[in-house]
């Protein structure tokens, strides 16, 4: 009686192929984020805070490496850290119940198809030893490794593009060192002073971050203070007529160094469109001009993170504006000249603002 032979077959080619192609796609995708995010928002630190964007990437680089070199071993790592990364990122919004397929839909094929891949790669640690047994392991180590060549390679040139294109960027930004009170002629036409670096200026709280909107709105509202009108979760947002009666730029004293326990209203929070109008580059001013839309402004030249408007140095890059969007959403203006809008009570160490006057 004959013997069956064994043999591969085209399922013996979907593990490899599956799982290379979801570690290629995902590592991608995590180096364009990790290294856009870390010139846009990390750029003004050490290098602890800038490398700090590349942490997840570094992490999902290092898992894919080991994965493609010992599939069965990297196989189970992939998918316990896989599992554990996607958890941490939903847990708050699981909890909660707000939760949301489009959330889903926009974050699972960047963390939990890494289970998958995990699968695939167990998968085809069976197939490997499989190969062996039929004595079809390829000869050169290039061939042998492509898989692992291409996972390497992908991230290398994303990150020397991206070097490319940013760095000439972040290392001509003009900062004169001031941190004082400063005027500056908008694109309008109208000049505006901005307060100094003091409670009107990105005024760093304990817990590391800048006020929200809604605790920026309700500074006034006995008991008078930024930790006493704190945001949590479930209560309602602070409302636009909060915003005028209570807002702590109302309470700014005349140098822009100290609050008073009254108001005295010679400061006031900007609108959108006096943040669009100061925005700059090199010492020039942008020409920005907001339409009443969100999104991209349009503007003579692409403004960047400088004095006098911004603190280069420091971790804000978007400033609160006084409108708000809507009963739950304010608006906010980024450096690089966009409008959107966020939360009112969300505070975090990349959303500042900065108090104004009229001229004398």
């Amino acid at each position: 009686m004959a013997q069956s032979q064994e043999k591969l077959t085209i399922w013996d080619f979907v593990p490899g192929v599956g799982a290379s192609l979801i570690v290629f796609f995902v590592n991608a995708m995590w180096a364009v984020w990790g290294l856009g995010e870390m010139f846009f928002e990390g750029w003004y630190g050490g290098w602890g805070i800038r490398l700090a964007y590349l942490a997840i990437f570094l992490g999902i680089f290092a898992l894919s490496v080991v994965a493609l070199l010992w599939p069965r071993v990297g196989g189970w790592l992939m998918i316990a850290g896989a599992t554990a990364f996607t958890l941490w990122w939903w847990m708050n919004d699981l909890i909660r119940g707000t939760f949301t397929w489009q959330r889903f839909a926009g974050q699972f094929p960047v963390s939990g198809i890494l289970v998958i891949a995990g699968g695939l790669f167990l998968w085809q640690g069976r197939v490997k030893r499989k190969r062996e047994r039929l004595g079809l392991v390829a000869e050169k180590w290039w061939r042998r490794n492509l898989a692992l060549l291409i996972a390497v390679g992908i991230p290398v040139l994303i990150t020397v593009g991206m070097l490319a294109v940013n760095l000439p960027i972040v290392l001509s930004r003009v900062d004169d060192g001031s941190r004082g009170a400063r005027t500056i002629t908008g694109s309008d036409g109208a000049a505006l002073v901005w307060a100094p670096k003091g409670p009107g200026w990105n005024w760093q709280q304990e817990w590391g971050g800048y006020p929200s909107w809604h605790s920026i709105a309700r500074y006034g509202k006995s008991p008078v203070g930024i930790d006493k009108q704190d945001w949590t979760y479930g209560d309602p947002y602070a409302s636009q007529t909060d915003f005028d009666q209570y807002n702590l730029c109302r309470y700014l004293s005349e140098d822009g160094l100290s609050l008073s326990e009254q108001p005295l209203d010679l400061w006031r929070m900007p609108r959108v469109a006096e943040l669009v109008a100061a925005l700059s580059l090199h010492g020039e001013n942008a020409g920005c001009i907001w339409n009443g839309e969100q999104g991209l402004v349009e503007c003579y030249l692409t403004p960047d993170k400088e004095t006098p408007l911004w603190a280069p140095d420091e971790a804000p890059v978007y400033y609160w504006a006084y409108e708000e969007f809507d009963a739950e959403n304010a608006y906010f203006v980024s450096y690089n000249g966009y409008v959107k809008y966020q939360p009112k009570g969300w505070g975090n160490p990349r959303h500042g603002y900065r108090c104004v006057k009229e001229l004398p």
